[in-house]
């Protein structure tokens, strides 16, 4: 399932916690093409996430808007 989010916090090892539109605040990590490139992502952006099925609070960021 994919969802548009907002950075709230930055965590260790490359992970965020991310709001979506249904004000439910997950754990995202970001995807390798996105550190391959070096794109920074800091609190406020908006991002694509890619929420798991099998555990909802868990996702992978696969784009910044």
């Amino acid at each position: 399932m994919e969802f548009e989010g907002k950075i709230l916090e930055t965590l260790p090892n490359a992970t965020f916690r991310v709001q979506l539109p249904n004000d439910m605040v997950i754990i995202a990590h970001v995807s390798g093409k996105i550190r391959q490139r070096y794109i920074k992502i800091i609190p406020g952006d908006r991002v694509l996430v890619e929420v798991s099925v099998y555990d909802p609070t868990k996702g992978r960021i696969t784009w910044r808007l």
